[in-house]
């Protein structure tokens, strides 16, 4: 054989081998293509995505806006129970009155934590929140000790006075300022008197109040 034939013999496998690895690549890809979207898909896939987000934020939405409307019907029933008379309660003597808020601080008492005075009534009795809580009246319409029931802010027990608690005006105790306004600001109520008080009250005879 001469060199010329060799290498023309070379040139002819080479091609060959080209050809079969071009046809592996053609059905390897035929393959993949199967598993892959092809670039006309791509615009589909994205829309289906643009929709999946569109329906997870709606979502978020309606559970957002449910939770809201679940938050006000619980604040609107708990206002209603809070204002809402207890039977024992309907058959005692009733007044209506204003009703006003006041704290133990400077800006209702003139006072400041520390001083001697700070948060004691008129009655001696340490201001407080609770069960039954210290409200402020005009002896001369409700005696200190007075207990009565006022709608949507409970039991109180008169323990205070007050230059401009007069007439039928009544005072209630809160702990602080926010409350006076958020909870109750000024309002006319009417009020169940539950026992007339003999015009003094002690720390003990509170207590027994609120442990009863």
């Amino acid at each position: 054989m001469s060199k010329m034939f060799i290498v023309s013999a070379g040139i002819l496998l080479a091609g060959l081998a080209s050809i079969f690895i071009a046809h592996d690549n053609e059905a390897a890809a035929a393959e993949w293509s199967v598993a892959l979207p092809s670039e006309a898909l791509v615009p589909v896939v994205e829309d289906m995505r643009m929709l999946q987000d569109r329906e997870l934020s709606l979502t978020s939405k309606t559970l957002s806006e449910e939770d809201t409307a679940f938050n006000l019907v619980a604040s609107k029933m708990k206002s209603h129970e809070t204002k809402s008379v207890p039977q024992h309660v309907v058959d005692n003597p009733s007044k209506t009155v204003k009703a006003t808020g006041y704290t133990a601080g400077i800006e209702s008492t003139g006072k400041e934590p520390g001083d001697e005075l700070y948060g004691i009534t008129f009655s001696g009795v340490q201001v407080k929140r609770d069960l039954y809580s210290t409200i402020a009246a005009d002896p001369k319409v409700f005696p200190i000790g007075t207990v009565m029931f006022i709608p949507g802010y409970g039991y109180g027990v008169v323990a205070d006075t007050g230059s401009a608690i007069k007439g039928d005006i009544i005072d209630l105790y809160f702990d602080t300022v926010d409350e006076v306004f958020n909870e109750w600001g000024k309002q006319d109520v009417e009020v169940y008197v539950l026992k007339e008080g003999d015009g003094t009250l002690t720390e003990e005879e509170f207590a027994a109040y609120n442990n009863q």
